[in-house]
């Protein structure tokens, strides 16, 4: 089976039509992704600063950096987006955290269907440049140091942004990691989850293309030959203390990652 014939078998919601560019992006991948995210943040960072910042250019900025992914060689998919036009209300969307693509990636697919932030680490909203768009998106801002304080922050300020209709996506890790580990995935969206009233929809991602570097964590290489996935669950009630919840979440996070370690293999395979 050829890549092209992979790509029209995937049943999602959004999969790349397209895959693949230029010359420089094959013979020099990384130059060529980092060069297009640089002119995009560059670019969405102004609008900010500004104060024009708004859910257009959020999306259009996001679908940018969804663009360049596939300019340079990988293909994007995204299994069950369509069940925020099915579902209404706001939720906490739970998932792992694998690299910086999915703190832009998930915009582009869901701001004009559901009004969405992110709970995000104090350095977010310092980094160069980027700070001026995550201040932008309203983000739910906690710290490093102080875990109450940080529960106490997410409490409060997420149940607000929920009541306004917001959703919120949260990655319970302490930090981007490759391989998912349960231990430490924490159970603070559930617990906000259930202190709104609002359901949960668990939320995989498996985007190591976008890899993490050794010195500069958001710039390693580029991998094009690693699909970008991301699946999104059917929405649950919490019930009782949320643990059975939690943990559905993990496995649905573990099943999609084991589904698409299958798929990317014949994906390097095939030509």
């Amino acid at each position: 089976m050829t890549r092209r014939e992979l790509l029209k078998s995937v049943e999602a919601t959004y999969v790349s039509s397209t895959v693949g560019g230029s010359l420089v992006a094959k013979v020099f991948p990384s130059l060529a992704f980092y060069s297009r995210v640089t002119k995009t943040v560059f670019r969405a960072s102004l609008h900010a600063q500004s104060g024009n910042f708004n859910h257009a250019c959020w999306r259009d900025a996001s679908r940018e950096i969804r663009e360049a992914f596939e300019r340079c060689g990988a293909p994007v998919m995204v299994e069950n987006l369509d069940l925020f036009e099915r579902f209404k209300e706001p939720c906490v969307i739970i998932g792992n955290h694998m690299s910086t693509a999915e703190t832009f990636l998930p915009a582009g697919f869901m701001v004009d269907i559901c009004p969405v932030t992110y709970v995000v680490k104090q350095g977010l909203i310092e980094y160069p440049v980027f700070k001026h768009i995550m201040r932008a998106t309203n983000p739910i801002v906690v710290g490093r140091n102080d875990p109450r304080q940080d529960l106490k922050t997410v409490m409060s300020v997420g149940q607000e942004r929920l009541k306004a209709g917001v959703s919120v996506i949260i990655f319970p890790q302490k930090t981007r990691t490759v391989a998912f580990d349960p231990n430490d995935f924490n159970s603070i969206g559930v617990k906000l989850a259930r202190k709104a009233n609002v359901p949960v929809v668990p939320f995989a991602v498996k985007t190591d293309a976008w890899s993490n570097g050794k010195r500069l964590k958001d710039f390693g290489p580029f991998h094009p030959e690693r699909p970008v996935h991301m699946a999104f669950g059917e929405p649950m009630p919490i019930t009782h203390n949320g643990k059975e919840e939690n943990a559905a979440i993990i496995e649905f996070i573990k099943d999609r990652l084991k589904t698409w370690e299958k798929w990317d293999a014949l994906w390097q395979k095939a030509k």
